[in-house]
């Protein structure tokens, strides 16, 4: 459909999935490259429009600048509302300058079309200092009143825990009649409850949001010293606050560790959550690490509001099946359950599976 050119003007590096909009064009970022910034381009937003002879048309919408002070470097993928407008985020960069390690810490962004086909991108969040959170990179969702919630792999109240930047947020964002967003902390991760969340948010029917952390968690100083990671739950209280539960704290690796990537968990019918964990399993793995292939999870809610873990599948890169499952799943109508790998198979560069129940 469309090759990036080898000077990287157009971009490189797409790192993300891509979405449709209802007229069928798509969208997606790269990591890198860009126009109009020099050597200092540091990642793009870019439309794919299809046309009539079945080529489709790449449109650079937004090129991010090194040295700007909107961002750069989105590592996710965007999401769209109504009105045809595109958000997403940017790992560093933004008003923080120098802030969180020399990089910048990141930003919250917005790009709205224009009548003479040129996009303009607005800030609607500059992560500060760290204390309101600092390299977000799990995809945004939204609720039904317009309001945005994502998380922040750093940063956040603890401060100099977890290695020094922080354990992470959850974060929504509320727009104002002003034109303005103001950023909310739903949580902030201390490590016992895990730390460096990754994956992107998703909500329930109830209006609860759940999410993986890919360290920290019960295990304390397991998984090589950061913790195995967990599975959380969070739910909005009648006073504005939000609580939150461990739904699943990983062990010592064989029921999977260091579940993250792009894709969320997702449900099915009954409420069972689903995800992959990078790492860990049953330890039979030929890769030479000691921490296993990675795992296909289900998390089934109980009556006592405990929830079970069962393993549905352990990769062995020793059957070929694959290894470090790192971007979600996807359901289908009969309950088959489908994602990739990023390394193993027969040829030793990934494979897409297929689970059946």
């Amino acid at each position: 459909m469309y090759s990036f050119n080898n000077n990287g003007t157009d971009g490189y590096w797409p790192d993300a999935g891509l979405i449709f909009d209802p007229a069928g064009n798509l969208y997606g970022t790269t990591t890198a490259g860009g126009t109009g910034c020099g050597d200092s381009c540091a990642g793009t937003v870019f439309q794919l429009t299809p046309g009539k002879d079945g080529k489709w048309t790449e449109t650079l919408l937004h090129s991010f600048n090194f040295n700007g002070k909107d961002g750069f470097y989105p590592t996710v993928g965007l999401i769209l509302d109504g009105a045809g407008n595109l958000y997403g985020t940017t790992v560093y960069g933004g008003a923080s300058g120098t802030g969180c390690g020399g990089l910048g810490c990141g930003t919250v962004f917005e790009l709205t079309p224009g009548a003479n086909g040129k996009w303009t991108e607005k800030l609607l969040h500059s992560f500060g200092k760290g204390k309101d959170g600092s390299w977000p990179d799990g995809r945004l969702i939204f609720d039904e009143a317009g309001n945005l919630y994502g998380i922040a792999a750093n940063g956040g109240p603890s401060g100099k825990s977890c290695g020094g930047y922080g354990c992470g947020i959850a974060f929504e964002l509320t727009p104002g009649t002003n034109g303005r967003w103001t950023e909310s902390l739903l949580h902030s991760f201390n490590g016992k409850d895990g730390q460096d969340p990754h994956t992107g948010l998703m909500f329930d029917t109830a209006g609860n949001l759940y999410g993986t952390t890919m360290t920290g968690g019960a295990s304390g100083t397991g998984c090589g010293g950061y913790g195995c990671g967990t599975v959380f739950q969070l739910a909005p209280g009648t006073n504005g606050k939000w609580a939150e539960k461990v739904l699943h704290s990983f062990g010592k690796g064989k029921d999977g560790i260091w579940p993250w990537g792009e894709g969320p968990l997702i449900f099915d019918v009954a409420g069972n959550l689903y995800g992959t964990t990078s790492a860990g399993g049953d330890g039979s793995c030929s890769s030479g690490s000691s921490y296993g292939c990675g795992t296909v999870f289900e998390l089934t809610p109980g009556a006592n509001g405990k929830w079970t873990e069962k393993l549905l599948h352990n990769f062995d890169n020793n059957r070929t099946d694959g290894l470090y499952p790192d971007n979600g799943l996807l359901l289908d109508t009969t309950g088959n359950l489908y994602g990739n790998t990023g390394l193993g198979g027969t040829y030793a560069y990934g494979t897409v599976f297929e689970i059946t129940p």
